[in-house]
């Protein structure tokens, strides 16, 4: 009888989250993307000003890429896009730049200019200055270079073939994992940030920074950083700890969650010995290794961190059916 319960639930899943979600048969991607039928790929216009780089950084950590016009249907699509939606934007950064060989202008993909759009306004390139290596696109439909340190608005793209959706966690991440017994999908970043860049890029894949709400979390954290391969990620960053989400609110004299609970409160509050220790220099929250709390610079040290995310409808199925 369990059995056949459970096949009913699965099933259930599935057709909802085929029907009502993500999946690429109803053409969704996130919530803050909009699909466009005529490219067949899915766009976010950014209204926070980026420079190239942090562009094309952001557009990764949301699971897109830096838009660029792949020939005159997409630029003629997106640019009508950006005038119903952001009609006050002249230009727009896009994904195309000389960065690796001086006046070679290739796509973030490696593709030359003339394999893709390749229509330059009247005398560009000039590279004015000497340093004009990455490439805007006008609302007239052509192309300028100009400083990859300006800030601009920009698109990001995600295109439906590209499209792979995780239906445990109902994100389309395909590595947030799904632990039934906690009833929640989480992600261990290799990539090393602070904590405050760590809160964006969680919320940047629609979860939020890790909170531990009982032992059994704790040891499940535990578990899923000591499997991460941390020995070959290299460079500057502080090992021995990880990122999560709670912090110091001093108008309340004490610790809490990103959700606004004390620690106690959420179910966890085992600091590690003499934690915390850092004063006004470590007002963000993290764990040792081993699972205890510690105190840690909001913006100065970079570390890994843990991304965790409900997902609503396997929990209320949970609930339904009195798991």
């Amino acid at each position: 009888m369990a059995r056949v319960k459970y096949l009913f639930i699965y099933l259930l899943l599935q057709s909802v989250l085929e029907f009502t979600y993500g999946q690429p048969q109803v053409k969704f991607f996130r919530d803050d993307y909009k699909y466009l039928e005529n490219t067949r790929s899915f766009y976010k216009v950014h209204t926070i000003q980026r420079t190239w780089e942090n562009a094309k950084r952001r557009c990764a950590m949301e699971g897109a890429s830096l838009f660029y016009p792949e020939d005159q249907n997409e630029a003629d699509v997106v640019l009508t896009h950006l005038n119903e939606t952001q009609p006050s934007y002249p230009w727009i950064l896009i994904g195309i730049s000389s960065k690796l060989a001086k006046g070679v202008f290739k796509t973030i993909d490696g593709l030359s200019v003339r394999q893709v759009y390749n229509k330059w306004g009247p005398g560009e390139p000039n590279d004015a200055g000497g340093d004009e290596d990455c490439v805007i696109l006008r609302r007239d439909g052509t192309l300028n270079d100009d400083k990859c340190s300006k800030k601009h608005p920009f698109i990001c793209k995600k295109t439906l073939a590209s499209l792979k959706w995780n239906e445990q966690c109902n994100v389309p991440y395909m590595d947030y994992k799904y632990n039934e017994a906690l009833g929640r999908c989480y992600k261990f970043h290799l990539n090393p940030l602070n904590w405050k860049d760590a809160i964006d890029a969680c919320d940047s894949e629609h979860a939020y920074l890790a909170i531990i709400n009982s032992q059994n979390e704790a040891d499940y954290l535990v578990n899923i950083t000591a499997e991460a391969p941390k020995d070959k990620v290299k460079g500057l960053y502080l090992r021995g700890a990880v990122h999560l989400g709670f912090s110091y609110d001093p108008s309340e004299n004490g610790w809490r969650t990103n959700t606004g609970e004390t620690l106690d409160g959420a179910g966890y509050a085992v600091w590690g010995n003499n934690q915390p220790d850092g004063g006004e220099d470590e007002q963000c929250g993290s764990m040792f290794y081993n699972g205890h709390l510690n105190d840690i610079s909001c913006e100065v040290q970079k570390c890994f961190f843990i991304c965790e995310r409900e997902n609503e409808l396997l929990n209320i199925l949970s609930e339904r059916f009195g798991e």
